[in-house]
């Protein structure tokens, strides 16, 4: 209990106890990833599963929690080596690309899927997957100074107009409300069954739900 005390103290034993055994897989690394990652492994999340094939980047440094020493490994490998050094949890981690393919390769122990993949390809398939087996599925995304998190039922996936698109603006904030949001969204489809969808604006500070 000592590692999360206060969450425990919030959420109470039961609550903890079943996010503890709950598998999540979590489809990207980047910016939203990797802290949703971390976020929820913190939050008392024990089998979690990240699938990224990307090496860290420089300009990955300023959203996403890695090193400058880590420039270059794969970010799965590096973000679950660090979350077993912080705290112990054995994060497995698939540094392999997702594609129509071999969705059903490496989703098919998901209870629950993240998608925060940064190309339409990967989200389509990801949705595709989650919709054939019905499993619980969110999709976050972030575009200048907003932000979404849509369940599968309501998500379209975006044209691949940006896909190739490297220099677009970020926000930490943004990408810190946005991992927030998401996290508690996966705790209510856990506890609840519940899936609540939301839209973030930056520059207002306002985050609203759709059920």
């Amino acid at each position: 209990m000592t590692i999360f005390f206060h969450e425990q103290l919030y959420r109470s034993h039961p609550v903890m106890a079943k996010l503890k055994d709950y598998p999540i897989t979590i489809c990207g690394a980047g910016a939203l990833g990797a802290n949703i990652a971390e976020n929820l492994a913190r939050s008392g999340f024990e089998k979690l599963t990240i699938i990224d094939r990307d090496r860290i980047e420089e300009r990955n440094l300023s959203t996403q929690p890695y090193y400058r020493s880590d420039v270059g490994a794969f970010k799965a490998k590096i973000l679950a080596n660090n979350l077993y050094r912080a705290i112990g949890i054995k994060v497995e981690a698939k540094t392999k690309e997702l594609t129509p393919t071999n969705t059903t390769q490496l989703l098919k122990d998901s209870q629950l899927i993240v998608d925060v993949f940064d190309n339409s390809v990967a989200r389509q398939a990801v949705k595709d997957y989650a919709q054939e087996f019905s499993v619980p599925c969110v999709h976050a995304g972030l575009a200048a100074d907003y932000a979404e998190v849509i369940w599968n039922d309501s998500y379209r996936v975006p044209s691949d107009v940006n896909d190739d698109v490297c220099d677009y603006p970020l926000a930490r904030n943004l990408v810190m409300l946005t991992v927030a949001v998401t996290c508690e969204a996966i705790v209510s489809q856990v506890t609840t069954t519940q899936q609540r969808n939301f839209t973030i604006t930056l520059k207002d500070l306002t985050v609203q739900s759709h059920i």
